[in-house]
């Protein structure tokens, strides 16, 4: 093998090109966390569409961009069940506007909601001699990722379905207000809703 086609060994595993860009516009390589438990689960990457490559495997979600499964969560819809294209169409459309109001790289304004509408605590329900009762538990980390993923993709169908606001601006405007901690956010609210029954549930 001539010295020319040699593979690079310092490539990252998996083909991605060093300096690759999400939507060939946004930096991924700098993305600060904030929250150690959830970071190994909200993983970075410059693809966005992977074509179901980890959907075999139990758990290998985590290992598909963050990114990709916002979108795949907002698929999630009776109206919008796999329109993918339209739905990273959107997304796309909505870090545009995330990175005017903000002027930061909205894949660090996702990373930070998603880490931000992440519940710490939930309840379960324990049966006591056919009496249920119900029990605060902690969240294990990869749970609080898909949690947080959920109420941000709630609250884009709530605010943008039948009515006239564009779904690239419900996007935006949840990101940004989960980014912040701004409680009138849905997915924020959802998470102080959680939390708050799981303290009275102590």
């Amino acid at each position: 093998m001539a010295a020319e086609d040699q593979p690079d060994p310092d490539a990252p595993a998996g083909g991605t090109d060093v300096g690759a860009k999400l939507f060939g516009t946004w930096e991924i390589d700098e993305i600060e966390y904030g929250d150690p438990s959830t970071e190994r689960y909200i993983a970075v990457t410059p693809v966005a569409h992977t074509a179901g490559r980890h959907a075999s495997k139990q758990f290998q979600k985590s290992q598909i961009s963050i990114v990709e499964r916002l979108i795949n969560r907002l698929m999630q819809t009776e109206e919008n069940t796999g329109k993918k294209q339209q739905a990273l169409n959107s997304v796309r459309e909505a870090f545009e506007i995330v990175h005017d109001r903000t002027e930061e790289n909205p894949v660090q304004v996702l990373v930070t909601a998603v880490e931000n509408a992440a519940p710490r605590e939930e309840t379960v329900r324990l049966k006591y001699g056919g009496i249920s009762v119900p029990k605060a538990v902690d969240v294990a980390p990869q749970r609080r990722v898909d949690q947080a993923l959920k109420f941000i993709a709630e609250g884009v169908h709530n605010a943008s379905f039948k009515t006239a606001t564009p779904v690239e601006e419900a996007i935006a405007t949840q990101l940004i207000g989960a980014a912040n901690y701004d409680v009138q956010t849905y997915a924020i609210s959802q998470k102080e809703e959680k939390e708050r029954v799981a303290a009275a549930a102590r």
